[in-house]
């Protein structure tokens, strides 16, 4: 019989005096919640072939936040017991009495993506090096030119209450594994590095499945000797052909993160105040949903206890809405989306998004090459850096090739893109039919916090865009 995951959070508390303190101290705010979690991750880092660091933590608290008009205050500790909870209360009387009245609760939902005790003692400590050192060695055995091979394991599972003081209460459990494969080659004295991840909210289970870490080898080596054959990559505008899958990454922090709510309420987004206007060329669609079953940014609630769901954000071409949690939907006069986020119970929510990606076209990705007579294909992204009041970004290729006369032709390296968001989406020249998530590995970044997000897209024609290369 499974035993019910929310004994970690009432050890010192029972659910009843949760509701009572939140009916208590939550009583003159307009929104706010008691937010209750229990976290426990492990990652293993295998190097050089030998184990080089293995590591468990267990971690509980709550987080109790108040809100009154655009005023929020909010308090955090790692103790869940009704003393602390009375004592974080404090801040709560430091912002004026609601004046509206207190908003209402989130819906209900059925739905529940995840179940079961905490995964992380399921497979023996054993097991776990036993994988790495299996991957350790395919890999060393795949090439000769394979110089080195560091493998990362790493699983966190968590348990979240949200309660409220108009006594709604929603749970959540959060599994979360991945897989990352790293390769070094050298030749001819030149070292080049190939990586591939794999993940998502699941079990184990699939990453011990030989097909998924074998394929992670073959596309992390065929990454790391494709670059060992590079030249210098060309500088100025020219087309580009976006890879599907995890490029997608460009769409999330270019156009995604302008999408969200805070930024366009204050006014400091290049897409504020456009809803209705056409901000990306024709079929272009853009799609927030957190209700994916097994993806790394899917939810079955978001963190204020608002079920997770489909947004479409842009339809057609034409801005259809944000990304929104409830404090900026309630200021903004809109409806909540299922994507206030937070990184653990020491953070407040904001909004944020969760698996992020644009639908597929009618166009095949193979025609799309050959409409290019001259331009680069990028197939992976390392870094990049946005600014959401502009959309201007600058982002780094990890693996492209040149294209030459309708050809993919030679491995370049040192290649970055630079653009802006809202313009880039207006010279997409052709999408794809082959739209691709990207394999669980994504962590976003905003406001100090991280947390786990997907991306996808389908093979994309853009008409210019910069390219920073070395090339003379």
């Amino acid at each position: 019989m499974t035993v019910d995951p929310r004994r970690f959070l009432y050890r010192s508390l029972d659910p009843d005096t949760a509701r009572r303190l939140a009916a208590t101290h939550l009583a003159a705010c307009d929104d706010g919640e008691l937010y209750l979690q229990y976290a426990a991750s492990e990652a293993f880092g295998f190097d050089d072939g030998r184990l080089k660091t293995a590591d468990y933590h267990a971690t509980s608290g709550f987080g109790l936040r108040g809100v009154s008009g655009e005023t929020t205050a909010f308090s955090h500790a790692n103790d869940i017991s009704e003393a602390a909870i009375d004592r974080a209360a404090a801040t709560l009387r430091l912002i004026d009495p609601a004046k509206s009245g207190p908003a209402a609760p989130p819906p209900r939902t059925n739905q529940s993506m995840y179940d079961g005790d905490d995964p992380l003692a399921l497979v023996p400590f054993a097991d776990k090096v036993a994988l790495c050192e299996q991957i350790d060695a395919a890999a060393r055995a795949r090439d000769p030119r394979v110089v080195q091979v560091s493998v990362t394991l790493a699983a966190s599972w968590s348990v979240i209450d949200i309660v409220r003081g108009d006594g709604f209460a929603a749970s959540d459990i959060r599994p979360l594994v991945r897989l990352g494969v790293s390769i070094v080659a050298e030749q001819n004295g030149r070292r080049e590095t190939g990586y591939h991840g794999v993940g998502g909210r699941h079990l184990y289970t699939p990453l011990f499945d030989g097909s998924a870490w074998n394929r992670a080898i073959d596309i992390a080596l065929g990454q790391a000797l494709a670059n060992l054959d590079s030249v210098a990559a060309p500088a100025g505008e020219m087309a580009v052909v976006l890879g599907p899958g995890w490029p997608g990454v460009l769409l999330h922090e270019a156009v995604g993160h302008g999408l969200e709510g805070d930024f366009n309420r204050k006014g400091s987004s290049a897409f504020s105040g456009r809803i209705g206007e056409r901000v990306a060329a024709p079929g272009v669609t853009v799609i927030d949903d957190g209700a994916m079953l097994r993806r790394r940014g899917s939810l079955t609630i978001d963190d204020e206890g608002t079920p997770t769901g489909r947004t479409v954000l842009i339809e057609d071409g034409i801005l259809k809405g944000y990304l929104q949690d409830r404090l900026n939907a309630r200021l903004m006069g809109m409806a909540p989306t299922g994507n206030g986020r937070r990184e653990s119970f020491a953070h407040a929510p904001m909004p944020r998004m969760t698996n992020t990606f644009m639908l597929g076209g009618g166009d095949d990705p193979g025609e799309l090459v050959e409409r290019v007579k001259d331009g680069i294909y990028a197939k992976s992204f390392g870094g990049g850096q946005v600014d959401i009041t502009s959309g201007k970004f600058v982002f780094s290729c990890t693996e492209a090739y040149r294209i030459r006369g309708g050809r993919i032709a030679e491995p370049i390296k040192g290649a970055t893109l630079i653009g802006d968001g809202p313009s880039v989406l207006t010279r997409v020249k052709g999408i794809g039919n082959d739209l691709a998530l990207d394999e669980g590995i994504g962590i976003c970044g905003k406001g100090g916090q991280s947390i786990p997000a997907g991306v996808g897209q389908p093979t994309l024609l853009i008409d210019g865009l910069t390219v920073g290369g070395t090339a003379a």
